[in-house]
């Protein structure tokens, strides 16, 4: 592979990619961080040349904030936690790319979630931000639901919060609805007057434009509208039947992850918000972590 460090001063980068944004870390072997850098979003699912160009992108901030040369990816074992790869065609898509890293591994989004909320044990875990899904692993048992995309799925998420409301807004401004205080919020987010100002700034749009719209749906929920509301609640109770679908192979820890995770849990049931855990790392240590696990593994079959 090329590499010349030893097992104990190879430099690791983890990535963490998402609808929104992809942020990379740089780590020593014992998971000192040296620099970080932040990017624009890292799903497959939405294009292979701006994963790659995102991933690249945080991989030279970060590289300058760890005042290292950006050109110097060469020096890194990448661990990439991204979005998407849980759908096999992406997966071999993204393990083919000619990446600039020493080597690469490789995994979903969720899994080093998972790995970095409870720093390498087992445990479960919900993201809830533009998207949403649920991972759990103990001792050979794992469990993921959900992380099928917008707008398959993503129920509970930034980006269904936001299409919901602009699908009642858009009914509202037709007439076969009653409007309420989304259809003035969303008016006024767009800076438009009328439903075709809205579908003109919607139709055809990235799951990041709708989940723009989550925490004003949010706040017309806590302020009393019926309508959004109902969206909210509708989203946190299957956000509360995920959590306890996972907690059937009896995690010993959970945790939720996300833009949304906190606003969320006022609506979430009881029960689950009584299991939440505080989250021990950030996914990039854990994409760190199992980039470590597979590099020390190859290391050991050669």
């Amino acid at each position: 592979m090329g590499l010349v460090q030893t097992k104990d001063q190879q430099l690791f980068i983890g990535v963490d990619g998402g609808g929104s944004k992809c942020r990379a870390t740089i780590y020593t072997a014992d998971g000192t961080v040296l620099g970080t850098g932040v990017a624009g979003r890292a799903n497959p699912l939405h294009g292979l040349a701006q994963t790659f160009a995102s991933i690249e992108a945080s991989t030279r901030q970060a590289l300058l904030d760890a005042g290292m040369n950006e050109t110097d990816s060469h020096l890194l074992v990448a661990g990439l936690g991204l979005a998407g790869v849980n759908v096999p065609r992406l997966y071999q898509d993204v393990i083919s790319w000619q990446h600039p890293f020493a080597a690469m591994f490789v995994t979903t989004d969720l899994h080093t979630a998972c790995i970095g909320a409870h720093r390498g044990a087992d445990g479960a875990v919900i993201i809830t931000g533009t998207g949403s899904c649920g991972y759990a692993h103990v001792g050979d048992d794992s469990l993921s639901i959900g992380g099928h995309g917008f707008a398959l799925g993503d129920k509970g998420s930034g980006a269904w919060l936001g299409l919901k409301a602009a699908e009642h807004v858009l009914l509202a401004l037709d007439g076969f609805a009653a409007p309420t205080a989304l259809t003035e919020m969303l008016l006024k987010h767009f800076g438009v007057s009328d439903a075709l100002g809205i579908v003109e700034h919607l139709a055809g749009k990235s799951s990041s434009c709708y989940a723009e719209l989550a925490r004003s749906v949010l706040d017309c929920a806590n302020a009393g509208d019926e309508v959004a509301r109902g969206i909210v609640q509708e989203g946190a109770d299957y956000i509360s039947e995920m959590a306890r679908k996972l907690f059937s192979l009896n995690p010993v820890r959970f945790s939720m992850i996300g833009g949304l995770a906190e606003p969320l849990q006022a609506w979430l049931g009881s029960d689950v918000v009584a299991k939440i855990s505080e989250t021990l790392a950030p996914p990039e240590l854990g994409a760190m972590y199992f980039a470590q696990q597979q590099f020390n593994s190859v290391n050991i079959n050669e």
